[in-house]
């Protein structure tokens, strides 16, 4: 039940994207980015100095320039170490106990660190939405768009993209700033969410338009 050792592939290219089902834009005065799962903990489990992981990084820490630029929040989602068998549920019996209670495994690479202006959620299931307050601050805010980025793209990515998604948040999955156990599994998170939920997008191209 530990986390898989992750053979390098290469990133999606945007001529390699599936079609889109809606043509959303991102506006960021209704964004929010979302910045899944980046702690050392799960980034482990990708060969060190090699794509995705490289890009992963790299692109991630490019989103997040530019949604400072523009004046896009910032929230992270990061798994607590240590959890008890109450905490984990369901995910005790899929993936084990989880992180363990140490700081450097807990901690957000140092890549892509949030500042004192970012926020930081607690995360408990695949979704960043649940039992977080998420959905509350995005309302507070007033905006009704997320753009994620992070790890694993088929688990809690796209759990949060199709979450967003029934809760009438635009979601904008942006697919060279997520990376996955595999090729396959990346690409099938990217089919399901430009079909069922979101707009995928690149580095590049999200914010070509604004």
């Amino acid at each position: 039940m530990a986390l898989p050792a992750i053979t390098p592939y290469a990133m999606p290219t945007a001529d390699t994207l599936p079609a889109n089902k809606v043509d959303w834009t991102v506006d960021p005065d209704r964004a929010v980015l979302l910045v899944h799962d980046l702690q050392n903990y799960f980034l482990g489990a990708f060969t060190p100095d090699a794509s995705p992981l490289t890009e992963l990084l790299a692109n991630t820490a490019r989103v997040k320039s530019a949604c400072e630029r523009l004046g896009v929040p910032v929230v992270y989602s990061a798994q607590p170490g240590g959890q008890s068998a109450e905490e984990r549920g369901l995910q005790q019996d899929f993936w084990g106990p989880g992180l363990p209670d140490d700081e450097r495994a807990k901690a957000i690479a140092d890549a892509v660190a949030p500042t004192e202006r970012d926020t930081v959620l607690t995360k408990w299931k695949y979704s960043a939405f649940v039992r977080t307050d998420l959905a509350e601050r995005m309302a507070a805010q007033g905006r009704d768009q997320l753009i994620i980025v992070g790890v694993y793209a088929h688990i809690g990515v796209l759990m949060s993209a199709c979450d967003a998604w029934m809760r009438d948040i635009q979601p904008f999955l942006v697919a060279d700033a997520v990376a996955d156990f595999s090729a396959d599994d990346h690409e099938m998170a990217l089919r399901y969410a430009a079909a069922k939920c979101a707009v995928v997008t690149t580095t590049d191209r999200l914010f070509e338009k604004v």
